[in-house]
Formats: C-alpha cells, structure tokens, sequence
C-alpha cells in the first residue's frame, strides 16, 4: 500500500564553501529553508530524491524510529524492517531542554540495541511544542497588517465573554498586541472586487514601525482575502523585500476561508509560532545529523500526517495534537489488526489525559479547535484533551474540598515518589500509597521509586484534609476518575454515541492503572490494553501517511449555474495540493475531495464527501440530495424546499507509507504462570486485597485469570479489578471483560 523511493547522498567535500551562504538574521522563512538546503547540499547531505529509502531494490537503511515527547516521558520505538524486530525506549523529558532529551534518548535507545546511526532510514517525531507555547502565551512578539478599520477583529472576536457567569476571568491576549497590528489602505469585496487599491506606502510605513517594536513575525490578514487574495500577495512581497529575515505569512496561504475572526486569529497564530517552531526544529534537525542519521526527521501533523520539517515551519498550527495523533493512529492500526471497529482511545500520560472515539475504524475529525483562547481553523483529529495526568497535583481549593488537577509537577521534579525533588501530593504518590504501582522502581528497573516520599506527600495532604492517608489517597484517585469520565463523555454522549457500545483502549504510561475503574463507571464492559501502552503513540507515528489538508471558500448556491466556479476551484486545490505534494518529495498520492454544505441563512456546515474532483448538474442534485438525508440524521430534521449552499471545498491529499511489521505473535501457554509477587492493593468496592502481581513479558498466549491482579512492564501498569477476567491474546493483546457496570449513563 505504500510506496517508497530513494534518497541518494551526494558528498562534495571538495566543494565546499561555507561563506558563499549568508543569511541575515533569522530569514523569511522560505530564505532559511532555502539556505539550509544550500548549506545541506554543500556540506554533501543533499537529498536530491524523496526522503526516505526504496523498499524495493537494494536498500541500504532498514531501522524506522518514532517519537513521542510529552510531559512527563519521552517514548522511542525502533522497528527493524528486515527482521520485524521492536526494540523499546523510555526516558524523562528534559522540560528545559526538549531537543537535547529527545536526541539522548535516541542515542541510548540505538546504543542499547547496537543499531548503527547509518540504518536509520525514517526518524519520526511528535511534538507539543507548539501547544505549549500557546497555552503558556510564549509566542514569539507578532505584528499584523490588516484592512483600514479591522485592526481590532482579534479582540472583538465574537464579543462573547470566556465564562458567561464569572466576570472576573480575563480575556485571551491576542497573539498580536494592539500596538503591533497596523492598517492598511485597501479593500477587496466578498466576490473578489477590487473596491479600493492596495497603497503600497502603508505598507512601508507599517514595515518602519513593527522594526522598531522589535517585532520577529508579522501576519498579513485582508478583509475577504479569501476571494481574492492579490492584495495580501502583493503586501506579502513589499514586507519580504523591505525586511527579508522576518517570519511572514498571510491569511489566505494559512486558511483561504471565510469568516474574519477565525481567519485572522489562525493566521497570527500561525505567525506568532513561526520563530519558536522553526528554532526548535533546526536545533533538533542539527542533532539529529551530528548523531551520524543521514535522512531527514518527520513530524507528526493534528490530521495525523507526518510531514518534512519545511512544511511545519510554514504551518506549525498543523501540530499542536502531533503527539496524541500518533496515538490515535497506533489505535486505528489495532483496530484494522484485531477487527474491532468500535473504540474509545483512553491515552493517560503523565500531564494529560487524551480521548479520541473511532467509529468504524475511522477516527472523529474536526476542523476547528480552541487554543488559547483563540479559535485555531485546521483538520485536526478530534482529540479531547483534559489536564489529567501521573503527575496532577492534588490540591485543596478556598472552600476546602479536595481537587486535582489541571497543574502537573511534569518530569521535574516530577511526583514525589520519583524522588526528583517533588514534595507535593500527585496521581503517581495515590497509586503508590494504595499498592498499585510498584514502590520498587519504574522502566523495568531503571527507574528507582521512593514510597517514602509518596507517602509524605500524601500524609500532608491527609492532615489537611482531616483524614487518613488511605482516604485521602482513595480520594485522589477517584476525582481524577471523575475528571477522565468528563471527557470520555464529552467525546462519546454528548456527540449523540453510547460509550456502552465501544472498547476502551488503554494506553499511555498511566492509562492502564485507570482504565478499568473509568470503563466501568461509563457503563463499558470491555477494555484491551496493547502490547505496549506506555509507547503506542510512538508506534504510531511509525504508521502515519503523508497528509495535506486543502480548502478555500466558494460560497454560492448549490445550483448548475454555479458548476463551473465550483470546478474552478477544484482545480485550484488540486494545483496547491500537487505543489504541496512535489514539496514534500512525493509524486503518487490519493486526492479526496469534500465540500461544506449548509441551508441558505445557516451559520454552520456539514462536511459532504464527494466522489469525484468535478462537479455536474446531476452531481449537484445528488449532492443535495445526501445533503437533506444528513441534516436529518445529525439535527432530526431536513428542508428540502429551502435553498443549499456550497461554502468550502476541501481537498485531502494521502500519500501512503509501508508500514513497518507488526510485533511478532506470542507463544501459547507451556507451563502455569508464575507469579513475581502478592502484595496489599486497593479497590474501590473492597479496601485492600491481596493480588498477585505478573510481569507481563511472561505472559504467554491463552493466559486467562479472573481479577484481582496487577500486570507490570517496563513502560506501564495495569490494574485488574475484582472479578474482571483478563485474558492475553496471540498478539499480546491485553483483554479485560468488567463484571460489573454501571447501567446508566448520564
């Protein structure tokens, strides 16, 4: 299914001149890329073919490996293509310092396996960076240029307040500041009319300014760019020529949309990103050469696309759910793998907590997120993210009641029981109080434990509660349920879906410890937990296509005088998406078309697929004919003698990868099981148990065991309730059938 071509190295050493390339400042982005590659060729790393290695022929790289930084770990997989060999790393993230983390783990986890760096053929990562800029507001300082009497649309935004009961929450800071977001003379009509001409001079005058704020991004954001973006192409030019270093992109190559406010904060966004992502990559992509890997790194996209570190330097909003992605498509592989179309991905970590429900073996899109405050239009998978994690802080608030959450004590210095300088109590310190995450180490040894410490944390919080350690812990553990309940509920029945008639996947390093008590308090009966939870996301990203989102508006009635313009712009997504395609070195690739439709006087759409890029008379009346049937199906009603509108059309370009081996199946049951340990755990409906503890590598296919029992390996724990029966697959599969659920669900 996937394709793969070479990559040739060119080595002139002979040639090489380093002074010929200059580079001012930071450099427009597209000068840095270009002078990268400069340097890259001189220097004889030029790839003059696509990026990665045929499969086909000879091939002289074999090794894949994936990535996954988060919070609190840092999860590496490498696959050997030849042998289907998997080979399994984890290591802190270095908060400080996420590049350098990233490149030690990658040295530990080669040298471990005596891989050499020469076999890396595919190196792929991904990354919250950019989501945590934004939540943290550390976006790089942004000027925008907009129309004459729109320089405030990002603060006006939709003039609705962030909670409508509590007057006291501040509004989101606009990426922009209102001293940095200049006006333009120029105005451009919804259907593309020019009404007034771009004056080139305010566009010099606003250059003069924002140099002198010290400014390191500027977005270009025109009124109805979106029909005609010549003037913002125009404006784009004049910047890049009067400033060449600065980081520069305009609404209409972010988001050819209509709607202003959304336009406009996704492109600052977008902007204001630019800086910190592409410092970020170079430093990662400069260490990832120094480490002697000659192909360059991927990177994970929202829509679950890896792409080249060029196109994420363009678009760095195209990553803020990188790392869940991988997760969610590590899940969607499982399903294809065991048949199970139905799943609600639970991906516990040690900051957060993220749920994604797959429906036929296909997983929720959505194509606008909140960031920050800000609306952030881009085709995401419909990840829902709480701060949720190991490492949530538990707290007790004005009123006295216990909470937990969303603040995390993150890697360092990370919950008390990892001895790194945590005093506070956390998840981590409930679950080593109550006996279900070992008190003797983590990683398969690696990792030294200090109980002590857990339960200092958690008699500090007991005292102030004014109750036992155990109560206190139990507590813990039962908010932070609580929280993850929210929003496997926000994904599943408040989309109109019954959690009853889904699998829970357990995965993440902490998922597993939990899974079991949320499954049963939703009314779910089945949870699996694959091979290696603590690095599905990692494995994952391994499994990702090359994916490109397209879209521009046409908003026009949804009748055969308008065919032509709606073919017209088919033919210009097809134009972006073949140069996005050459841009990323690929030549053959699935083109998926779709269209957003709505009832004339609507504010709001239903994605429609379509099953061809050109439009007819009778293709339109099919159109809105499938149209009516889905607006009954998704509101309970239909107008079928009320005008419909096409207002987006949408391209999705694929372009498939081979996906690694799958780890090999297990074998049967020779011997009865020993177990490692029995120690004192708690449950919620019987205290302390006595449960026998198993090493899950010594688990065998066909292994069955009625709960209680705690299955430990290297990257996770999982916990098998009383009564559940746990049972191991061929595959190493993990599967666990609840006794008893909650009947209702609310």
């Amino acid at each position: 299914m996937f394709v793969f071509a070479g990559c040739v190295l060119f080595f002139r050493i002979k040639k090489f001149r380093p002074q010929r390339v200059r580079v001012r400042g930071k450099g427009a982005i597209s000068s840095v890329i270009a002078a990268r590659e400069a340097r890259a060729e001189m220097t004889g790393l030029a790839c003059r073919a696509p990026w990665y290695p045929a499969l086909s022929g000879q091939t002289v790289s074999k090794i894949f490996v994936g990535i996954d930084t988060g919070g609190t770990f840092t999860d590496l997989v490498a696959v050997d293509l030849g042998n289907g060999r998997h080979y399994y790393h984890k290591v802190p993230t270095i908060t400080g310092d996420p590049a350098r983390g990233i490149l030690d783990g990658i040295v530990e986890l080669l040298d471990q396996n005596a891989i050499a760096r020469h076999d890396v053929a595919f190196l792929v990562l991904g990354t919250t960076l950019a989501t945590n800029a934004v939540l943290e507001g550390k976006w790089a300082r942004t000027g925008l240029l907009t129309t004459a009497g729109f320089r405030d649309v990002l603060e006006l935004a939709r003039q609705r307040r962030p909670h409508y009961f509590n007057l006291d929450i501040p509004k989101p800071m606009p990426p922009a500041a209102r001293d940095c977001r200049l006006e333009v003379r120029e105005r451009v009509a919804h259907d593309g009319s020019v009404v007034t001409p771009l004056v080139e001079d305010d566009v010099r005058r606003a250059v003069d300014i924002l140099k002198a704020k010290n400014v390191e991004a500027v977005a270009i954001c025109f009124m109805h760019a979106y029909a005609n973006a010549d003037h913002e192409a125009r404006a784009r030019a004049l910047v890049q020529a009067l400033w060449p270093e600065i980081y520069l992109c305009t609404s209409g190559e972010v988001l050819g949309e209509f709607r202003e406010f959304e336009r406009f904060s996704t492109a600052a966004v977008n902007a204001s990103l630019m800086p910190i992502m592409d410092r970020a990559l170079s430093q990662f992509e400069k260490g990832v050469a120094q480490l002697g890997i000659a192909h360059t790194p991927r990177v994970m996209q929202s829509n679950g696309g890896a792409v080249s570190p060029g196109a994420v330097r363009k678009m760095p909003v195209n990553t803020f759910f990188s790392g869940p992605a991988g997760g969610v498509i590590g899940a969607v592989g499982l399903s294809r793998q065991l048949k199970a179309p139905n799943l609600i991905t639970f991906d516990m970590g040690g900051t957060s907590t993220d749920v994604c429900l797959i429906r036929d073996g296909d997983p929720a899109k959505k194509s606008e997120r909140q960031m920050g405050g800000f609306p952030v239009r881009t085709r995401t998978l419909d990840i829902h993210t709480i701060g949720a994690g190991g490492g949530s802080i538990a707290w007790i608030d004005a009123g006295g009641l216990l909470k937990v959450g969303p603040q995390s004590a993150g890697a360092f210095p990370g919950p008390a029981a990892y001895g790194r300088g945590g005093t506070l109590a956390t998840v981590t310190d409930a679950n080593v109080t109550l006996g279900r995450l070992s008190a003797q180490s983590l990683l398969g040894g690696r990792m030294a434990m200090h109980p002590d410490k857990a339960h200092a944390a958690i008699d500090d919080l007991a005292k102030s509660l004014r109750v036992d350690a155990v109560k206190a812990a139990a507590g813990v553990l039962e908010i932070i349920n609580v929280n993850m309940m929210g929003a496997v509920r926000v994904i599943s029945v408040e989309q109109g879906e019954d959690p009853r008639n889904f699998t829970l996947v357990a995965f993440g390093g902490a998922g597993p410890l939990h899974a079991a008590d949320v499954a049963r308090n939703m009314g779910m009966s089945k949870v699996l937990v694959p091979p290696r939870p603590g690095l599905l996301s990692a494995i994952g990203l391994l499994h990702a296509d090359v994916r490109g989102d397209f879209s521009l508006t046409r908003l026009l009635r949804a009748e055969s005088v308008n065919v032509r313009a709606f073919n017209a712009g088919f033919a210009e997504l097809r134009r972006r998406g073949t140069a996005w395609l050459r841009g990323e070195g690929e030549r053959k690739a699935r083109f998926q078309w779709s269209a957003d439709l709505r009832y004339f006087g609507q504010n709001f759409e239903l994605i429609m697929p379509l099953a061809q890029e050109r439009l007819s008379a009778i293709g339109l009346a099919r159109l809105r004919a499938a149209f009516h049937k889905r607006h009954k199906a998704f509101y309970g009603y239909d107008m079928p003698a009320q005008p419909v509108e096409i207002v987006n059309l949408r391209l999705l370009v694929t372009a498939a990868r081979k996906a690694p081996p799958a780890a090999k199946a297990l074998k049967k049951v020779v011997k009865k099981q020993i177990v490692t340990e029995n120690r004192r755990v708690w449950f919620a409906d019987r205290g302390f148990v006595q449960t026998p503890v198993y090493q899950r590598d010594h688990l065998r296919a066909g292994w069955r065991s009625t709960g209680p029992a705690i299955i430990e390996q290297m990257d996770a724990t999982t916990v098998v309730p009383p009564k559940a029966i746990v049972q191991n697959d061929a595959l190493g599969y993990l599967h666990i059938t609840l006794s008893t659920v909650r009947k209702d669900v609310k």
